[in-house]
């Protein structure tokens, strides 16, 4: 029989965890599979990792990493997809905006081929206008910028054939944008539109402010195109600055000299002054990347392990327990 195994990242999430237990629980047990669900608490500072020891001991087909402190979602994914055994493996939100019924239609396409079926998410209600006008001009930039195409909408709820999973687990970066390495991976993708559902308790851990950092590792991980920019920009400055030479040149020839402005002479220093900072700050993020990654420090560490969570590879070189 074919064996599902469902990862849940969490943080904070003690109001959902029942919700998301009964009703991804109840869609599973209509399949024609067995399943594991496990939960990767990402340092959450409620009660979560105690309610879904509740689960566990009510239903031995659920367990829990519990990470030593928060890494962040993408680590928590990288966490959950290392201990994941099953022939294919769903990745969703434990707030029930990823709606459970959706793995029904992951599944058949998996069986008719996909090996990559990505959720894109077709309203999300509680979005604020900025949030989704945001994500709307993410995509297109994304696309200009790293040369791959993402669909718009979709998200972290997908489901990975184990070719899939296996290939994930090779990658040990530390900056991930987890979205962008499905569709890097190359393995055959189905689309498949959902319904966003509403949040069922407790607030989102991503504000507006983490969003646009999150956008921006996705960039700065699929391209180097933020660094050549400024090559471009220095020499339309360089060329700027000899065709203003040379008007004044002339001018002087024909007019004679004057008095040079201050004004003029604050703007240029200013302005040269702003784009040499600015092209530094974009060298420094990619600087940052290059530090953490030569540390080689443990992409997470785990404190305890609840239920049927198994123990990740301990060949790899970016995982600890």
């Amino acid at each position: 029989m074919t064996h599902l195994s469902i990862i849940i990242p969490a943080f904070n999430e003690e109001a959902n965890i029942a919700a998301v237990v009964a009703r991804t629980r109840s869609v599973l047990d209509g399949l024609d599979v067995s399943w594991t669900i496990t939960f990767v608490d990402d340092g959450s500072r409620d009660s979560t990792v105690e309610r879904i020891r509740v689960e566990s001991v009510a239903d031995s087909r659920i367990g829990c990493l519990v990470l030593s402190r928060n890494f962040g979602k993408e680590i928590a994914i990288a966490a959950g997809l290392s201990a994941a055994k099953g022939d294919a493996v769903v990745i969703m939100d434990a707030d029930l905006q990823h709606p459970p019924e959706t793995i029904i239609d992951f599944l058949a396409a998996w069986r008719q081929g996909a090996e990559v079926v990505l959720g894109q998410r077709i309203d999300a209600p509680d979005a604020s206008r900025r949030r989704q006008l945001a994500s709307n001009m993410f995509y297109p930039v994304f696309r200009m910028m790293a040369g791959m195409s993402l669909e718009a909408g979709t998200v972290d709820f997908v489901l990975l054939d184990r070719k899939a999973v296996d290939a994930l687990n090779r990658f040990g970066e530390r900056s991930r944008f987890t979205k962008g390495l499905f569709h890097w991976i190359g393995f055959r993708t189905v689309i498949i539109p959902f319904d966003c559902g509403v949040r069922t308790g407790g607030q989102s851990s991503f504000n507006f402010r983490r969003l646009l950092r999150f956008a921006l590792d996705g960039i700065i991980s699929f391209s180097s195109w933020p660094l050549r920019i400024w090559s471009w920009v220095g020499a339309i400055v360089s060329a700027s600055s000899i065709i203003y030479a040379l008007y004044f040149l002339l001018r002087t020839l024909i007019h004679g000299a004057d008095v040079p402005g201050f004004p003029s002479l604050i703007v240029s220093i200013t302005f040269l002054s702003g784009i040499q900072l600015l092209s530094l700050g974009v060298i420094g993020e990619y600087l940052s990347r290059i530090y953490d990654e030569v540390k080689a420090r443990p992409l997470f560490l785990i404190r305890e392990e609840i239920g049927n969570s198994s123990q990740p590879d301990v060949n790899r070189t970016d995982t600890a327990a």
